[in-house]
């Protein structure tokens, strides 16, 4: 096996000893030949052995292969800190257990379990399992062009490779060679050398890891819980209990656990190199995610008896539908996702109503088995959703990116809100009586929270603009009033005052009562999204 030197005989020897498959064996001797892994277990498993009867032949005439042989100095250091037993009384390296019994060794290995990578480098890298994952994505019927894979392993994975590096690195320093933990190929690494070519040949797209659609497997063992739980005794402040997680013993808790414990502790309590186990690790979940897609464009609504979201107090329905149900239950349908996230450009009250250009919405599919729409068919789905309500249309309906949503939300404060209000007084007005509104110029209010939305919103004085209005008579007690106002001014609360905590208001201003009738938004000044040719 030309990708091992001889200086890797004794990993070789020791890892195979111990019931570690050739695959694990080769990510300690940090072997980065992808190819290599590839190979067939048995075949691998008769080169290392091979490997192993060729340097018993050498070991008579040939040095160890070492490039830079270590100073006694750092010999002497080893010693202070293993003890005497550990090298000969004449400073000399011990010798190495005897590849003659490489046949031992390989029978070891043979048949059972990997004593490192608890079976996932034996039976879930073989075309049957393969396949498998492969049957389980085709019949989830998701569209895809790539795929990133991705894997999630047993916690007690790290604290077999942990005992195993160590039993490595005892042995090694005993020769007065360095090992390295960083040098080890990760076995998520070794994982996806040996899995991507197959899957690719399955799916017949290739492995991206930029890719939004994700086939993921989730590895589980039933020893997890009793080969970590003396972590939990030694370091009991990385195992903390969490509402979502069946288990104590984290993938990252242990982690955590294995870089604050000693090497002397966990010698105490777990073999190094870590004994075969009882059982092969479950695959226990094969899943298929898509990254999200976002659909933007402008919504009219108009009823004055609609909400913009589900209007649900303490668990009770208090209206049947909501413009984001009434578009949602169409593109959930087409996208085919599990579910939404609704976000717009502002909101307005059940009993307003959105005109003129609409307002700017955007939405987020979670896990959409459907992604590729051309402009023609989201024509279509646009007038699906316009034909299915006269309570809501829909225009410059459109794929997004995440990134784009960004704007409707830029400029929150800064952008424009034009509005219609249907005011009543209680006294008696004249043309002229309300004339001087049309005048006035960046009139500056001070807001309190409205009571009305106090349980939902915190207390504060916010200072708004109405930029202009204009007033329009309609009879002694009626007038119409059209205003530009800073995004974020309650219009009805500049109204009728709001008991005094908006000021000024119209009934201030014309020293009598005042109170909204109807309230209409007539636009939104968000460039946001691009407006799309009919």
């Amino acid at each position: 096996m030309s990708s091992l030197t001889e200086k890797d005989r004794p990993i070789v020897q020791l890892l195979l000893s111990a019931g570690t498959c050739p695959r694990c064996v080769l990510r300690f001797c940090c072997v980065g030949s992808q190819l290599l892994y590839r190979h067939p277990h048995q075949d691998l498993m008769k080169d290392l052995q091979e490997f192993l009867k060729n340097s018993q032949e050498k070991e008579d005439t040939v040095c160890l292969d070492v490039a830079d042989p270590p100073c006694k100095r750092i010999r002497l250091e080893h010693s202070r800190e293993e003890g005497a037993d550990d090298l000969n009384l004449n400073g000399a390296i011990p010798e190495l257990p005897s590849a003659a019994s490489g046949n031992t060794a390989m029978e070891s290995s043979a048949g059972k379990v990997c004593n490192v990578c608890l079976g996932i480098l034996q039976e879930f890298c073989e075309a049957d399992f393969v396949k498998k994952v492969c049957q389980k994505v085709i019949s989830a019927d998701y569209q895809f062009t790539s795929f990133v894979f991705s894997v999630s392993l047993p916690p007690q994975l790290s604290v077999r490779e942990h005992a195993a590096w160590l039993g490595m690195k005892q042995q090694m320093r005993n020769l007065g060679l360095p090992f390295a933990k960083d040098d080890i190929v990760q076995l998520k690494e070794a994982y996806k050398w040996i899995i991507h070519p197959q899957l690719s040949e399955e799916l017949g797209v290739p492995a991206d890891g930029k890719s939004l659609f994700e086939v993921s497997v989730v590895f589980a063992h039933p020893e997890t819980d009793e080969e970590c739980h003396f972590l939990a005794t030694a370091c009991p402040d990385c195992f903390k209990p969490a509402k979502n997680k069946q288990s104590v013993f984290t993938r990252m808790a242990v982690i955590k656990a294995l870089e604050r414990i000693k090497e002397e502790d966990f010698l105490k309590h777990f073999p190094c190199p870590p004994s075969s186990p009882k059982n092969l690790c479950d695959a226990l979940e094969i899943e298929c995610n898509n990254g999200a897609v976002f659909v933007a464009g402008r919504y009219n609504k108009y009823s004055r008896n609609l909400p913009q979201t589900p209007w649900i107090i303490d668990g009770e329905r208090k209206l049947e539908s909501s413009v984001e149900e009434l578009i949602s239950e169409h593109l959930m349908a087409e996208f085919k996702a599990d579910s939404f996230n609704f976000s717009s450009s502002g909101r307005e009250d059940v009993d307003v109503r959105t005109l003129g250009n609409g307002r700017p919405f955007a939405m987020e599919l979670v896990n959409p088995r459907r992604i590729h729409f051309t402009a023609e068919e989201m024509k279509r789905l646009q007038q699906a959703i316009n034909d299915s309500s006269d309570k809501i249309q829909v225009r410059d309906l459109q794929l997004v990116t995440r990134e784009a949503i960004g704007h409707m939300k830029e400029g929150e404060e800064e952008k424009t809100k034009t509005y219609s209000a249907l005011i009543w007084t209680d006294k008696a007005i004249q043309r002229e009586d309300i004339a001087f509104l049309d005048d006035i110029k960046e009139l500056k209010l001070d807001q309190k929270t409205p009571l009305r939305v106090l349980h939902r919103r915190p207390l504060a004085v916010r200072c708004r603009l109405i930029h202009t209005m204009k007033s329009e008579y309609i009879d002694e007690h009626h007038f119409r009033l059209h205003l530009k106002t800073q995004a974020g001014t309650y219009i009805k609360e500049f109204v009728h005052g709001d008991f005094g905590r908006t000021k000024p208001n119209i009934g201030s201003l014309l020293n009598r009562t005042a109170d909204i009738l109807e309230l209409d938004v007539e636009s939104v000044d968000v460039d946001w999204p691009p407006t799309l040719a009919d």
